[in-house]
């Protein structure tokens, strides 16, 4: 089992409780970004730098992630596309999509999509703040626990 992380978007802070996790649990992680980032040298994190383009690092967490493994994304298509190969995704804020509720994630984000394309709505997610890390943390690690049993 690796732990893939969707790195353009995802907060520091978020891959800092993985790359914790990883260590505290000797599990592999995997950075996918479209530029070179900054990780911990050691051997259980390595990068993957794909090209600039349009969903470029999810076509490759899906194309080489395995049934069982972890994504961090709140890219909703991939969490998608990740539940359909058997993988388990989590978004920054802790919040586990599944094959019971992904379709609902999917037709909200379609929803504020047009809401924010027709400037009915403005701005982004809340801040991430402690509460959110810390349901993240937790998340993850009750996952790393449910496999390495």
């Amino acid at each position: 089992m690796k732990i893939w992380i969707d790195a353009d978007a995802c907060p520091n802070v978020i891959k800092e409780i993985v790359y914790r996790a990883s260590f505290r649990t000797n599990t592999a992680v995997v950075v996918v970004a479209n530029q070179a980032i900054k990780i911990p040298m050691t051997g259980l994190v390595s990068t993957i730098q794909v090209s600039q383009g349009f969903d470029m690092a999810d076509k490759a967490i899906v194309e080489k992630m395995s049934r069982g493994d972890i994504v961090i994304s709140a890219d909703i298509p991939l969490a998608n596309d990740v539940i359909a190969k058997g993988g388990y995704v989590i978004n920054p804020r802790g919040e586990l999509y599944t094959e019971e509720n992904i379709k609902d994630h999917l037709a909200t984000r379609d929803l504020m999509m047009e809401l924010r394309d027709s400037g009915m709505m403005l701005g982004g997610p809340k801040t991430l703040g402690l509460k959110e890390r810390q349901a993240f943390a937790n998340k993850l690690d009750s996952l790393l626990a449910m496999h390495k049993t």
